[in-house]
């Protein structure tokens, strides 16, 4: 039976950082340390960490008690535990050493040292931990929350980022709710975080848990009179190019299909041009020459330079679409959208020049032939937005101000373009 009184000096030893005593009474009782178990099932190991006293910890670990590292006291917590929510690095370091399976064990709350670091925001301590190993934070919490979502929950920006960085995808891992960051940034109303989140194109905000909500459906069903709400809806709802940047494949598929067939069309007409060519040489023409080129030069020199155009721009969709050039993607699928309006405009003018050529009555001008064309364009695409777009937008707009009565007009048009953009995400692509 241990004397009271040793248990009372070893405590306070530990707790106060006083060696000397500790040495002391070590050496008068070397099954001292391992005999005594204080309040909550803790060793003395527990207590130093506690304090935070240095010392004590090397000295024990300098006297071969390393399997104090591995107890675990009532809250399943070891000492380690303990030095991650306390912030003492040197201990972690020591401790992390001695014992680095630790970093895996979990509480009575189901945490490793990792997450109770994070949750506390001692970045240091983090770095300790994951210095040779990131595996531990890679470790789901209750309903599948990771170590990020704990650091959204418990406001702890620093760490989000550190960890961020260093984990990569973990940034866009749902929970078994199927929500991400950004959804818990938002419900938590956490400004920066949702700013730093969608910085870099971190998480896409158009992501649906699963019960179908994005983030901003998820601000909605918050309160809209705090500083905060105003803040994270103009960051969800700034002008973005995501929707169209998740749908850049499938654009740049069906581009593909064009581009070919125009320049396949192009190259045909430069080899065999409308009305053919010279078969003998004359003194007026040579075999192989364009008879185009020399009964009507001036429409020639119409059909040539559209139908070159039509073949370059082609080209030049084909070159950026197979290379991805090094731009931002926006700027790339802008270029290719431009290019091929221009290669389609280019083919329209070299088939008028073309229709010209061979029409026997020489009826049709290439002129007349070009507003025909931008006549049926400009109608067609007058009827999709007189009948699709306007009707949408207007339907949008009037649910839009039944939902938030004197919310005002600039935050109602980006709510209206937001769900514009959005119902264009989920339009299928084929």
């Amino acid at each position: 039976m241990v004397a009271e009184t040793a248990v009372k000096k070893l405590y306070d030893a530990a707790k106060r950082g006083d060696l000397s005593t500790f040495q002391t009474l070590v050496q008068q009782d070397p099954f001292l340390v391992d005999q005594i178990s204080f309040s909550r099932s803790r060793n003395v190991l527990h207590i130093a960490t506690i304090h935070g006293q240095v010392g004590i910890v090397e000295e024990l670990l300098r006297l071969n008690y390393s399997d104090l590292a591995r107890d675990i006291d009532s809250k399943k917590s070891a000492p380690l535990h303990i030095a991650a929510a306390q912030g003492h690095v040197e201990i972690a370091r020591k401790l992390s050493i001695v014992a680095p399976e630790i970093c895996w064990w979990v509480d009575d709350q189901g945490m490793n040292p990792v997450h109770i670091a994070a949750m506390r925001g001692h970045v240091e301590i983090l770095e300790v931990l994951l210095q040779h190993d990131l595996s531990p934070a890679t470790e789901r919490l209750h309903r599948g929350q990771t170590v990020l979502h704990l650091c959204v929950k418990h406001r702890q920006l620093e760490t989000l980022r550190f960890l961020g960085e260093k984990m990569g995808d973990l940034v866009r891992a749902k929970d078994d709710d199927g929500e991400t960051l950004l959804h818990m940034a938002v419900r938590c109303n956490r400004v920066e975080m949702v700013r730093y989140l969608l910085e870099k194109n971190k998480i896409q905000k158009l992501t649906e848990n699963s019960m179908g909500k994005t983030p901003l459906d998820i601000l909605k069903e918050s309160s809209q009179h705090t500083a905060a709400y105003s803040e994270i809806e103009e960051l969800l709802l700034r002008c973005s190019d995501k929707p169209l940047l998740n749908a850049f494949r499938g654009i740049t598929g069906m581009t593909m299909v064009v581009v070919v067939l125009i320049a396949g069309m192009a190259f045909q007409a430069a080899v065999s041009p409308p009305g053919g060519v010279w078969q003998d040489d004359t003194s007026s023409h040579r075999a192989g020459k364009a008879v185009m080129a020399s009964a009507h030069p001036g429409l020639y020199r119409h059909f040539a330079r559209a139908n070159t155009t039509a073949f370059a721009s082609a080209l030049v969709v084909l070159l950026l679409v197979i290379i991805r050039v090094p731009i931002k993607s926006c700027v790339l699928m802008t270029v290719v959208c431009y290019a091929t309006v221009v290669s389609m405009a280019a083919i329209g003018v070299s088939y008028g020049a073309s229709l010209s050529m061979v029409d026997p009555a020489e009826t049709q001008t290439v002129g007349k032939i070009v507003a025909v064309v931008v006549s049926v364009y400009v109608g067609v695409h007058v009827f999709i937005t007189v009948c699709v777009y306007v009707p949408e937008m207007y339907v949008t707009w009037k649910r839009v101000k039944r939902q938030n009565g004197d919310l005002p007009v600039a935050h109602r048009m980006r709510r209206c373009c937001y769900q514009f953009m959005r119902n264009f995400e989920r339009m299928p692509i084929n």
